[in-house]
């Protein structure tokens, strides 16, 4: 059923999503603020980890922002949005069951336990060299965001506060928090994408 002729919420997203393609952010942030509640209780359905969901909602809207292109107005921007989520969150879920074999356990094998010998750690200093530019460049990007964002994912991404401990330890709504992590991962995004294409 195409959207137009759906409900007014469905007509109410596409008129904003509309805006949001013509580069007007708040018409999106009208769509975050709406969606924010129903993809928490979404995701929480698979992801049992409040923190975790509240990223991941983070990161969704996100990606549905930089696809906003794709977006196929045919359709319910929710029904979009839920899809994004499920996939985002399922891939989120099979990274997290990819975790490497404890290297401290022994193996069990037929000849009975055996230990895994790992290379010497100085044959991986090209691999440090290399986290240690990433690290330098993520840095690099927060130091570039304008300071109210920098302080916000500071506090997230560092001092690992939660939503609600930055909402009251900088006295602002939560909803302000949430949409300024919003822009400044929005912002960081660009500036790391930029950053490769330079290198």
């Amino acid at each position: 059923m195409s959207s137009s002729s759906g409900s007014a919420s469905s007509r109410e997203d596409l008129a904003w999503v509309v805006s949001a393609r013509d580069g007007d952010r708040d018409s999106y942030g009208k769509l975050v603020n709406k969606y924010t509640r129903p993809l928490h209780f979404h995701i929480i359905k698979m992801v049992h980890n409040q923190d975790l969901v509240e990223d991941l909602v983070q990161d969704i809207f996100m990606k549905a922002y930089d696809n906003l292109a794709s977006f196929n107005q045919e359709y319910a921007f929710s029904t979009w949005l839920y899809r994004i989520a499920t996939n985002h969150s399922i891939d989120f879920l099979r990274k997290k069951k990819l975790q490497t074999y404890s290297i401290d356990r022994p193996m069990q094998g037929k000849e009975g336990e055996m230990n895994i010998d790992l290379p010497d750690q100085e044959t991986e200093t090209d691999q440090d060299i290399i986290q240690e530019q990433r690290r330098r460049i993520i840095f690099e990007a927060i130091d570039s965001l304008p300071s109210h964002y920098k302080q916000v994912i500071q506090m997230r991404h560092m001092e690992e506060k939660s939503y609600q401990e930055i909402s009251e330890l900088l006295d602002l709504p939560l909803g302000t928090i949430k949409a300024h992590l919003f822009r400044a991962r929005e912002l960081l995004n660009k500036y790391l994408k930029a950053k490769r294409s330079w290198m």
